[in-house]
């Protein structure tokens, strides 16, 4: 290293010769918390007194469902041949839906530690996250976990990770999370094989937001990576994208607490912190500089994510509103991937239609937004974006059903996913067949081993976010795991089925379906309807229609009243008469009077979730 560029480095930085930076990537339930626990432990970051199992999930909701959302970054010290090393680590989630957790990581990071549990081989997130890897350049240490499990098969699974990444099965490094086995190994091997990172230290500050969290009592604490010069407490930076200028008040590493340091040199990771209470300055993929001496080019190479799943929030308490509106800017601040916009409905009121990468996605959001922000919501059908062109050559994008236009519809597109299934071979038929119901095209077919298969379709991103990975569970007792990616769209012979209440059209129970289960829809939703609405004083009809056409129906008998009670026989024309009376006061009443639809009518009708349906009928 040069004599300038030691003297640009803060005091007390750690030159970047000495630096690691990796991530630990996996598909879910891979073990990749419980290993980041035991290298926290070894290298005495955390206490044994202070530690506990997951120490890095720090949400009450990844603890309790046992996985990981957001990633968390941590420092750890690493002494080699009398040379102490800084180890930077990410640990990611491993569900498809937190990919763009996963691609933040890679971007800050030279290297990845791509673990495979030991008894259950590579699944189909593993391939897709060392995808990601491999298109970031990053240098793989390739690990199998959990060897300490009686149903591991290590060498059997170090083969299958060899022909895959191309080494030789006896470079897979054997860990076990659990007792420690063999990931001081891992340390040291993390320490010879992957490159410091590099950077000029004397060029004009740059640094990579990669996260960034809401701090009640401090603001916006924003975590970085610092690719070019450095940065001090107390200089002025600014945001490329935004521009705009905060002071920096305090700036340190996170190992695995916040550590307020002296500044932050090339290669470095830590968290920033300028008080700023608005959540919209710090936006993820942005570049940090110094406000005196700018760069000129900011920091490319992370892309933002496209939401895949849109679905309505709204407050059960119309006066949530703003409430809501505020935990949603200050959540999209902790969670890149989420997009929004205010919508208002008829029958729900006031309230956002928000963008998701997926079910869990949208799942975790409104779990986070009920327990954090202490709100009631309801979230209506999740749906997928349409492109739907008209007789007339005009385009109309499509993001809830209530916008599908009426009149000459020349061509509807729908968004199409590259899906992967990993599972064991004798599973082929019962996989085939769930994807041929839900519209699939077989892409192509590969043996990993004699037992494992590659399958590739290509389906309708709508017939997948419902329940196609709950079905494919059950198929497959289990045992396929399912990625995909977005791949375009295609034209499909799409419909949309309104639902009508007395004649008028309610807009939250409308659905864009496929025309071969349009009917399936209508009696469907007509029937829950039928449970969930109480009865009225008249007789209320519910019908399913496509444009003007009824394709379902049923009807809501009416309470009847009785009136010949009092009737202790005589002329048949008196109770004649009677009955006549009420049928006109019936008729006159259904002409004047509304539906009333209950909110607990409107959540269970909404919800897939049949626990709903009985509380609504009680």
């Amino acid at each position: 290293m040069s004599p300038q560029a030691s003297q640009a480095l803060p005091p007390n930085a750690t030159p970047p010769a000495q630096i690691r930076n990796f991530c630990i990537i996996a598909h879910i339930d891979h073990g990749k918390s419980t290993l980041a626990d035991r290298m926290l432990q070894i290298t005495g970051v955390v206490e044994a007194r202070q530690m506990r199992a997951q120490y890095l999930d720090r949400m009450d909701i990844e603890r309790e469902r046992g996985i990981t959302i957001k990633s968390q970054a941590v420092r750890m010290p690493w002494e080699q041949q009398g040379e102490v090393f800084c180890l930077n680590m990410i640990d990611t989630p491993g569900h498809v839906d937190f990919t763009y957790e996963v691609s933040r990581s890679l971007a800050a990071c030279e290297g990845a530690i791509l673990l495979v549990d030991a008894a259950q081989g590579i699944e189909a997130q593993t391939l897709a996250n060392l995808y990601l890897a491999m298109e970031n350049d990053l240098t793989i240490i390739p690990v199998l976990n959990k060897i300490d499990l009686p149903a591991a098969q290590p060498e059997k699974y170090a083969e299958e990770i060899a022909g895959l990444i191309g080494c030789e099965p006896e470079d897979v490094l054997k860990v076990s999370g659990k007792t420690g086995e063999g990931v001081e190994e891992l340390l040291d091997e993390i320490v010879a094989k992957l490159p410091p990172p590099e950077g000029d230290a004397d060029a004009p500050a740059r640094a990579m937001i990669f996260d960034s969290v809401y701090d009640n009592y401090r603001g916006v604490v924003t975590y970085v990576r610092v690719v070019d010069g450095a940065l001090h407490p107390r200089e002025k930076i600014a945001m490329m994208s935004t521009k705009a200028t905060h002071e920096l008040l305090e700036i340190g590493v996170i190992s695995p607490e916040m550590l307020p340091s002296k500044g932050l040199g090339v290669g470095e990771v830590g968290y920033l912190i300028t008080g700023v209470k608005d959540v919209r300055q710090s936006k993820v993929g942005d570049t940090v500089t110094n406000a005196g001496a700018p760069a000129t080019e900011a920091i490319g190479g992370y892309k933002d994510p496209n939401p895949m799943v849109f679905s309505g929030l709204y407050p059960i308490d119309g006066s949530d509103y703003p409430t809501l509106r505020d935990a949603l800017d200050k959540l999209k601040l902790n969670d890149a991937a989420l997009v929004y916009e205010p919508e208002t409905s008829a029958a729900l009121g006031f309230g956002f239609r928000c963008g998701f990468l997926g079910l869990l996605h949208l799942e975790i959001v409104r779990e986070r937004l009920e327990r954090e922000f202490d709100l009631d919501l309801i979230s209506t059908q999740p749906n997928v974006v349409y492109e739907v062109t008209m007789d007339d050559g005009s385009l109309i994008t499509v993001t809830n059903p209530s916008e599908f236009p009426y009149g000459k519809v020349a061509e509807v597109r729908e968004p199409v996913v590259n899906a992967t299934i990993l599972a064991p071979s004798e599973f082929i038929g019962a996989i085939m067949e769930l994807c041929q119901g839900k519209r699939g095209q077989l892409g192509g077919m590969d043996y990993l081993s004699e037992d494992r298969v590659e399958m590739r379709y290509t389906l309708p991103l709508a017939e997948i976010v419902f329940d196609f990975f709950d079905q494919l569970k059950s198929k497959t007792r289990g045992y396929a795991s399912l990625d995909y990616q977005e791949a375009g769209d295609q034209a499909a012979d799409l419909v949309k089925v309104d639902i009508l209440l007395q004649g008028e059209t309610v807009d939250a129970f409308s659905a864009v379906v496929h025309k071969d289960k349009a009917y399936a829809y209508g009696t469907m939703m007509a029937g829950k309807l039928k449970e969930l609405i109480p009865r009225q004083q008249f007789e209320v009809p519910i019908q399913a229609a496509i444009g003007a056409r009824i394709i379902a129906r049923e009807n809501i008998r009416a309470i009847r009243k009785d009136v010949l009670a009092k009737c202790y026989g005589g002329d048949i024309s008196r109770k004649r008469k009677l009955l006549e009376k009420q049928k006109e006061g019936k008729k006159r009443m259904k002409n004047i009077g509304t539906v009333e639809v209950p909110q607990e009518a409107f959540i269970a009708a909404l919800s897939s979730d049949d626990s709903a349906v009985d509380k609504a009928k009680k």
